[in-house]
């Protein structure tokens, strides 16, 4: 099977590569900051139009399944993350503390919505299941990822975050648009609807720009002086086992629990994936002015390229043996009768 590396990813790639030779500077790059503030605080604005109450409301009865997805996003996840933290206070020459803190971060992000959907529907999984979950996991994710933050922050040791500032940068640039989108979601949401396309590629813009501006803010900064490529080796294994832990553990766990092969996709997409569109953005608000904030969005940065490459792989599997037990099924309804 052939896969290729998505055009979004090339572009990435290059806005790391052109702030490393080009970065912005100075006056540029405080107006380029603020002009990404504005971008984020616009880009929850239109997921506030853009979210269905009746999707939530669709898929809330189906418990069991939401459980297990958002105790693995916002409770098994964090809690791999901290030993992993430590190798940034053991081997701080193969791990720095800022790529410590981006393992905390990645820990408490929500679940990717447009993936997650898509290689459930790849699969032929519970697509109304993972519709609501993924949903759900970043409307609470905006509340829920700033306090797991903090306190993973303070137990572990991984230095100090303002929690007056950062809860009133998250209420005034994330909570606040989305609320007053959500707001306004019967006179545009309609509109919404028709420029899904335009929304997609307003959501990479707002990335790409976030990704720019961090890595411009960190190479001045002294980012690659101070990022071994021993830490960049490192941070790709880690998110690989990562990744590869959480799908093996819900996967054994929806088996344990008895539920079709449907909800198995479900569970396996959306509770082991992380989410590089709010990730970004809240991390713009979260570290707003950091140092060290390229190293912090790197191990998200690359968890989100892995999982691509593997949901698309897994997707492919599960098509398989999905389609297979239904056949089965029909088969042995036909012998029954």
């Amino acid at each position: 099977m052939k896969f290729s590396i998505d055009r979004f990813t090339l572009l990435l790639l290059g806005a790391v590569v052109l702030a490393t030779y080009l970065p912005v500077r100075g006056g540029l790059a405080d107006a380029l900051a603020t002009m990404v503030t504005l971008a984020v605080a616009l880009l929850f604005f239109l997921h506030g139009v853009a979210l269905s109450r009746n999707q939530i409301i669709a898929g809330a009865t189906h418990w069991r399944l939401h459980i297990i997805i958002t105790a693995f996003t916002f409770v098994f996840f964090p809690l791999m993350v901290l030993p992993i933290h430590q190798i940034s206070v053991v081997l701080p020459a193969w791990m720095p503390a800022d790529l410590g803190l981006g393992f905390l971060y990645l820990g408490v992000l929500p679940s990717a919505v447009s993936s997650s959907i898509a290689y459930t529907a790849m699969a032929r999984g519970n697509v109304p299941a993972a519709i609501c979950s993924a949903a759900a996991s970043n409307v609470f994710g905006m509340m829920l990822t700033p306090f797991l933050l903090l306190m993973l922050v303070s137990s572990s040791g991984a230095g100090e975050l303002s929690v007056a500032e950062a809860l009133k940068d998250i209420v005034l640039q994330l909570l606040l648009p989305f609320a007053v989108g959500h707001g306004l979601r019967p006179w545009l949401g309609g509109f919404m609807a028709r420029q899904e396309r335009l929304s997609t590629r307003y959501d990479q813009c707002v990335i790409w720009l976030v990704v720019y501006s961090a890595f411009s803010h960190s190479v001045a900064s002294g980012l690659w002086e101070k990022l071994p490529l021993s830490a960049i080796f490192l941070t790709i294994v880690l998110c690989v086992l990562l990744l590869v832990f959480f799908m093996a553990l819900a996967t054994l766990v929806v088996r344990r629990l008895g539920l079709p092969l449907e909800d198995e996709a479900a569970v396996v997409f959306c509770g082991s994936k992380k989410s590089l569109a709010s990730g970004l953005p809240m991390a713009k608000v979260l570290f707003s002015g950091h140092p060290g904030f390229g190293m912090i969005v790197l191990p998200i940065m690359c968890y989100n390229q892995i999982q691509v490459i593997v949901g698309a792989m897994l997707a492919q599997h599960y098509r398989k043996k999905i389609a297979d037990a239904g056949s089965a099924t029909e088969n042995a309804v036909k012998k029954g009768s």
